[in-house]
Parts: C-alpha cells; structure tokens; sequence
C-alpha cells in the first residue's frame, strides 16, 4: 500500500505540536522571534510608505486567515462571489495560484475551464469551475488583478490575500477554525501564526467555520459585533470522471472507504465522513499534494472519496468507486445577510 510523502508527517508533526496544551520547545520559541520581527517590519513599511502599495481602481475584498493551514476561505470565497454576482455585481477571484507554476513566474494568467491544474493551481482552477466568474493568478497579486479588471469585473475578492499588501484592500476578512482557533497562539514555527493575533482586531469581519470551542470564543470579547458563523456542508458525493448520477453521502454509511485529502487541514475531511457514518481509513497528505497514480491504490475494491480540491488534480486516474465531496459554505441564522451589509455599509464609506 503506498504511503503519503514524508511531508504530510512533518505536517502532522507540527500539527501537534502547534494544537496542543502546552508550550513549544525553547528552540521553536526562539525562531519564531526573528519571524515576528520581520512582520512587523514588513508591515510598518507599508504604513509609513518606505513600501509600496498598489491601489486599484476597483474595490477590492480580501478574505484570508492569520494562522497556516485549512480554515475555509476558499467555500467562503465561493459564497461571497456567487452572492455579490446575484446582486448584480460583476465580482472576479484573484490568488497566487499555490501548487502551480504560475505561483513562481513573473507573468499572471487569466485561470480557463481548461487550464492545466498543474500551472494554476487546484484552488484557482476549483474557483474557476464552482463560481463561473473571471479569475486570475500571479506571484503578484495587484497585476494579476489587473487581468480582472480588463476582463470587466467591478470589484475584486483576493483569496488568501491577508498578508499580500502590496495590494490595497477595502475590506478584510479573516477566517478562523472553530475548532482549532489560534492553536497555542505562538507565531511560526513555534506557532501556526503568519500574524500576531491581535491582527484580528484590525479586519472588518471575522468569519469562524465549524464547531466553536473555548479557544475561539476567549478571543472574540469586543470583537462579536462583527464575527460571524459558517459551516461547510456536503451531502452529495460525484464521481471523480464526472459522469452519472450523484450519490447521497449517508447512503454510504456503515461501510469501509478511503479517504485521501492533500488539503491545509485533513483532519476535518477525514472527521466529515465520520459523522455521516462511513468507516474511514484515512490517508493525509501535504497541502496542493501532487498525486500519482500509484497513491490512489490501496489494493482492495473499497471505495476512495476525496476532497473537491484534491478531485481537480485526479480527473486523470478516474476509475470505478472513486468519488469526491463538495463543500459549500453556509451561514447560522441571519449571519449571512449581516456580513453582507456589513461589507455593503464599508464599501458605501
């Protein structure tokens, strides 16, 4: 049976550490001192102007998380594109594009239904297919959106754009796992912080996904008045060449699957399944994985489900019993239309 590449354990090994009760070994604290200083550093230079940034002609909206790792942004992203085109706005997607080669080149690229997962990206692409709306891709992000701007969107949503700023933005949200929330609170790599999380006193809207725990709630205090609740929903699994019917996710229940999942946070997938009943046996790999064909034999005729990210990059080892999930996020109770007016009143100022 193949087994996931040595950095899915590295990943799973700092996991633990990062979500645990206790604090992190000396050598990890003292790391994460220089990193701290250089994102303040960073960050003072663009507000006193020694560092440029780029102010577009289009609002722009930023949705992205202080912390590394899977917390939702891309089924929000979706959410919001998909809500703001329905009010008739003319909304387009820009990202660096994580997992391919565009990410690392000099040129930005319009994403297409055809593209090639390998040098978008899968979460590009996936934003491609899911909202039907421009998106584009680039190291930096300020051109990239200038492709959006050609192609006639009239307000820009930057997925992961939390710490890009050498693009302007209008309005900021962070997202937050309920579950797991800042972990031990402690910045790279004793920590799972990109930013000290006091950064979240200065976005617009915090959107929690997922259950809440006492770690999240603890760090909303006078932040409530714009924090909001999401959840990921998926009933329906597809099959991974695209074709036929789909199935009902609880039709599987009380049977044996594999599960794979190169996603930020596969514990969430793996627990997703569990809840609906199926016996998983799980198979995590590090974030925009590259697959092969031989990691999606397990030897036996059990079915293989997958995530909807993971699914844009296996089309080519499509075969009986293997699925994917789709997620979509939704909101609890009136929290969806809030953050919407919210977005609206910032926007309108």
């Amino acid at each position: 049976m193949p087994r996931p590449r040595p950095g899915a354990w590295l990943a799973a090994w700092l996991q633990a550490l990062w979500y645990r009760n206790a604090a992190p070994s000396w050598p990890l604290r003292l790391l994460s001192h220089p990193f701290g200083l250089v994102v303040r550093l960073r960050r003072a230079g663009y507000a006193r102007g020694a560092l440029y940034s780029r102010r577009l002609p289009k609002p722009v909206i930023v949705v992205g998380n202080i912390s590394v790792g899977g917390s939702g942004k891309t089924p929000l992203v979706i959410w919001l594109a998909r809500q703001l085109a329905e009010r008739g706005l003319k909304p387009g997607v820009v990202l660096r594009g994580y997992g391919g080669s565009a990410a690392r080149g000099r040129t930005p690229r319009l994403v297409q239904l055809d593209s090639d997962v390998l040098v978008v990206g899968d979460e590009a692409l996936l934003l491609r297919e899911r909202t039907e709306l421009p998106v584009a891709v680039g190291r930096d992000r300020a051109a990239a959106a200038q492709l959006l701007l050609a192609a006639g969107v009239d307000v820009i949503i930057a997925d992961d754009g939390l710490q890009h700023l050498r693009m302007a933005r209008d309005f900021e949200i962070a997202v937050i796992d309920g579950e797991r929330g800042v972990g031990n609170g402690w910045l790279l790599p004793a920590g799972p912080l990109r930013e000290p999380a006091l950064r979240l006193a200065s976005v617009d809207a915090i959107v929690v996904n997922g259950a809440v725990t006492g770690a999240v709630s603890t760090l909303q205090g006078t932040w409530e008045a714009r924090t909001f609740f999401m959840r990921l929903t998926g009933e329906w699994l597809r099959t991974l060449g695209g074709g036929g019917e789909p199935v009902a996710l609880a039709s599987l229940a009380g049977q044996r699957v594999h599960a794979i999942a190169g996603i930020g946070h596969p514990q969430r997938f793996f627990a997703q399944l569990a809840s609906a009943g199926l016996k998983v046996i799980a198979h995590a790999f590090p974030d925009h994985h590259r697959y092969r064909a031989a990691e999606l034999e397990f030897g036996d005729q059990l079915p293989l489900l997958m995530t909807e990210k993971d699914a844009v990059k296996c089309r080519a080892f499509a075969a009986a019993n293997r699925w994917y999930l789709p997620v979509a996020a939704s909101f609890a109770g009136a929290d969806g239309s809030a953050l919407l007016a919210l977005l609206r009143r910032c926007l309108a100022s």
